[in-house]
């Protein structure tokens, strides 16, 4: 006699396999810069923005990388909504990209999504293997 509920089908074997994915996982891969119109439009300002959990992944290993991304722009039409950066951001954890592709494709991308007066982006990474290494990019706006 056989017992059905312990024989899997072929489709929920893959199904086991490929576990659903997770809303934080759907929202994270759909993740873009989304900007909206700077509430102070004239006045000259700085906002820093700290995201202390990057990931990615070494191109070369395969080994995850760790840093804090560091943001200071001065906004002059859009600002970028907070959740979606973070989203954004860790759009990155399963990318193999190095130290500083990774900090330039970031600030390309934050250049096209907002066009700020200025920004600096900046990626403190974890060291490892006894190296600790800085990448800083800045984009200045032209007159």
């Amino acid at each position: 006699m056989t017992d059905a509920a312990t024989h899997a089908t072929p489709q929920e074997t893959d199904n086991a396999a490929q576990p659903e994915m997770k809303y934080g996982e759907r929202e994270i891969q759909e993740g873009r810069l989304i900007t909206f119109p700077n509430p102070r439009l004239g006045r000259r300002y700085t906002v820093d923005i700290t995201l202390p959990e990057f990931t990615c992944k070494c191109p070369f290993s395969g080994y995850p990388d760790f840093a804090t991304i560091h943001i200071t722009y001065s906004p002059d039409q859009r600002v970028p909504e907070l959740k979606a950066l973070k989203l954004y951001i860790n759009s990155y954890r399963d990318r193999y990209i190095s130290h500083e592709e990774s900090i330039n494709q970031i600030l390309d991308d934050f250049v096209a999504a907002c066009d700020p007066l200025a920004v600096t982006i900046k990626g403190d990474f974890t060291p490892r293997g006894n190296v600790h290494t800085v990448v800083e990019v800045t984009h200045q706006k032209e007159a």
